[in-house]
């Protein structure tokens, strides 16, 4: 019999099941991620404001690969690598990618694919110009490993821009829950001044840190985990409960949520958190000398 895990890791990932679950989703996320592609369209916006000319980028988390046609349309000079743990997810990227008019050689020279972990970048020191991540960092088991990691492989002046999930995501499916058992059924998600104080300590320069809100209606409890594993959202921490969810407590969750129903609607609330922030450009030469900024008077 295995030894049942230490206290501080029950609600660690474990980044097997995630795997598993965002394969098994790969074919059908695209038509269940409204919010996801909502929140994309949005960051999308944001660099709208921002001045920065990548050469390569990395779509960290990229999924499907929603948010490469855009990269691809802002940056036509920049290679791309799409980096994500599941395969599944990386091949129905492709798709995305992939326009009518371009031949296959053509998209092989543009678009790098890469199966791998965010907190541990199988990518070279200062390699990367802008690294894009829409919502995929609340995957982290280690959000401040995967700030670092996100800082070792950016280039100096190099920028990161992502948007995660914060605290009150799903606190009314957590809620109700709670009222029937003490297994963890929701993840925990980090908070917004949490994130920006990680990001200090990283040593990013000029982090911008803000949140929306999101609310989501369903009919029913049913729907919404329905959405929920149609996008690979399953509960994956260790703590999570063995064996498939019985009648008899998915009836205890539904009525512990129903008091919540609003124009014959229940509420799902989705805190998204958004972030951007520099990697400074250093303040010596390769030979050790300071750098000196002289601004016009």
């Amino acid at each position: 019999m295995n030894p049942p895990p230490a206290p501080e890791a029950v609600e660690q990932f474990d980044k097997a099941q995630v795997r598993r679950a965002f394969e098994r989703a790969a074919a059908t996320y695209d038509a269940a991620a409204v919010l996801q592609h909502e929140v994309c369209r949005r960051m999308q916006e944001r660099l709208d404001l921002i001045k920065h000319q990548p050469a390569l980028v990395l779509d960290a988390g990229s999924g499907t690969g929603n948010a490469l046609p855009a990269l691809r349309a802002r940056y036509p000079k920049a290679r791309v690598i799409a980096l994500d743990l599941a395969p599944g997810m990386l091949q129905q990227g492709r798709k995305h990618a992939a326009q009518p008019w371009w031949k296959k050689s053509i998209l092989k020279q543009i678009l790098n694919e890469v199966c791998g972990d965010i907190e541990n970048l199988p990518l070279a020191n200062g390699s990367i110009d802008l690294i894009w991540s829409n919502l995929a960092l609340q995957w982290m088991n280690d959000p401040l490993r995967a700030f670092a990691e996100f800082h070792r492989v950016l280039k100096p002046g190099g920028l990161l821009m992502f948007s995660t999930f914060g605290p009150d995501t799903l606190k009314e499916l957590r809620a109700a829950f709670s009222e029937v058992d003490n297994h963890t059924h929701v993840s925990r998600f980090v908070d917004l001044h949490d994130i920006g104080d990680l990001l200090v300590q990283c040593r990013y320069a000029d982090p911008v840190m803000d949140m929306e809100p999101f609310t989501l209606t369903y009919s029913d409890v049913r729907t919404l985990m329905r959405d929920l594993k149609a996008i690979g959202a399953h509960n994956a921490t260790h703590a999570r409960p063995t064996g498939l969810t019985s009648r008899a407590r998915l009836a205890a969750v539904t009525a512990a949520y129903e008091p919540l129903r609003r124009d014959a609607k229940l509420p799902a609330t989705f805190e998204v958190v958004y972030g951007h922030a520099w990697k400074p450009l250093p303040r010596v030469t390769a030979s050790g000398k300071k750098i000196i900024e002289i601004k016009p008077g």
